[in-house]
């Protein structure tokens, strides 16, 4: 059975792109009650929460909602008085981790499926046994697990549904359980209330008691100072592995990261997951060159093939950095083959440039650049919305994105 394809839904933007790049399913939050807090786009809120599950099924995607934090009394009586609006959203299963949530759910919502959330920290086969016992149908798996342990909790139960994280941001802590952003902001914003200020990702020096005004820089060779920072978890070259350990799902984090991170991740596990169902043996590597096109800081395979250790750090940079540059999305089609875009990243006129779409990746150059009033200019900069021509245009503009190419592009398919 092909294992799913799930993706963050950050706002409803995302959640279309996520879709038509390739996401079987996609899960999403409201501010209050999951890890993620949105700024940007149509985001996601109970008003909208039914507009967006509705979205998703009519682009034959499931949605599951997020109440996945440690809830104290006033979110729990917070979420007893949303739970009308949750029931006529119908997500297709409700992702949570604590108990009182657990309860809450199951007392108004007795018929959905409930998805244990990677919060709950699940590492062996008899906690799953006790989730299942108690109508649990999915357990998504804490990411310090290593593959073959994966494996041994769906042999001793194979009738439960396994989903593990396959790439994103990892945290230092047991998966959003650390206190250092509740206590370096005097508690204004919680790590496991959707609000980290990830404190990992920062620079951090040394001061010896004695000396209190002077800073020593921590050093590890010339690696710098961020020795908190775990790199980027990327799972694409081990879906085989995955597969043979029987996991259902497989999770993309990232409900903060750009239309661009989405729609590129997805294509690219979509495109993996096909090819390694038809070729057990399929040689994925390309997927992996692909993949640092987005914003990383740096990969790794974390605990999953049992050699996390230093390596599995970012010592010298605590900021995602992409192989290629996001440089427009398309907007509409106007004239002769002009596309008004929404410029991310400068353009100049013959800048080569790959556009990608869900069906199409090559590429071409841009030949003519219009501004918003028609008149032919050089460059398009950030945030203007010109009209482009290329060389080669994409087949189907709706949902196409254009970026820089670089040294890691691998099938240059076609080239105009």
């Amino acid at each position: 059975m092909k294992p799913e394809l799930l993706l963050p839904a950050g706002n409803l933007e995302k959640l279309k792109y996520a879709v038509k790049y390739g996401a079987d399913a996609v899960y999403l939050g409201v501010v209050d009650f999951s890890l993620r807090s949105m700024r940007k786009g149509e985001v996601i809120t109970f008003d909208n929460l039914k507009k967006a599950i509705d979205l998703a099924h009519s682009l034959q995607a499931k949605a599951y909602m997020t109440l996945n934090i440690f809830a104290f009394n006033d979110d729990i009586e917070n979420l007893e008085k949303s739970i009308d609006i949750i029931k006529d959203a119908n997500p297709d299963g409700i992702i949570l981790s604590d108990f009182g949530v657990f309860r809450t759910i199951r007392k108004h919502m007795p018929d959905i499926p409930i998805h244990v959330s990677t919060q709950a920290n699940t590492l062996n086969y008899e906690a799953v046994k006790f989730w299942q016992d108690n109508g649990v149908k999915r357990i998504v798996l804490a990411r310090e697990l290593p593959i073959s342990d994966v494996a041994k909790i769906k042999e001793k139960v194979p009738d439960i549904e396994l989903e593990v994280f396959v790439h994103g941001s990892q945290c230092v802590s047991f998966s959003g359980r650390c206190l250092l952003s509740d206590y370096m902001t005097e508690n204004e914003r919680k790590a496991n209330h959707g609000n980290c200020s990830q404190p990992c990702r920062w620079s951090y020096k040394l001061v010896e008691a004695t000396r209190p005004d002077e800073f020593f820089e921590i050093t590890q060779g010339e690696r710098g100072t961020h020795i908190l920072s775990p790199k980027d978890l990327c799972l694409v070259e081990h879906l085989q592995k995955l597969i043979d350990a029987g996991v259902n799902s497989f999770k993309v984090e990232g409900r903060t990261k750009s239309l661009y991170y989405v729609s590129s991740v997805a294509k690219a596990y979509r495109n993996a997951i096909d090819e390694v169902v038809k070729n057990p043996d399929a040689d994925l590597r390309q997927y992996f060159q692909e993949l640092k096109k987005v914003g990383n800081r740096g990969y790794t395979q974390g605990f999953y093939l049992g050699n996390n250790d230093e390596t599995c750090y970012s010592y010298d940079v605590s900021k995602g950095l992409a192989g290629a540059d996001f440089l427009c999305e398309f907007w509409d089609k106007s004239g002769d083959d002009f596309y008004k875009v929404k410029i991310k990243n400068k353009i100049l006129m013959g800048d080569e440039v790959e556009i990608i779409t869900p069906d199409e990746q090559f590429l071409t150059k841009v030949i003519e650049i219009k501004d918003k009033d028609w008149c032919a200019c050089e460059l398009a900069n950030t945030n203007d919305e010109p009209f482009l021509r290329f060389a080669q245009p994409p087949k189907d503009y709706k949902y196409a994105l254009a970026r820089t190419p670089e040294v890691l592009f691998i099938n240059k398919k076609t080239k105009a």
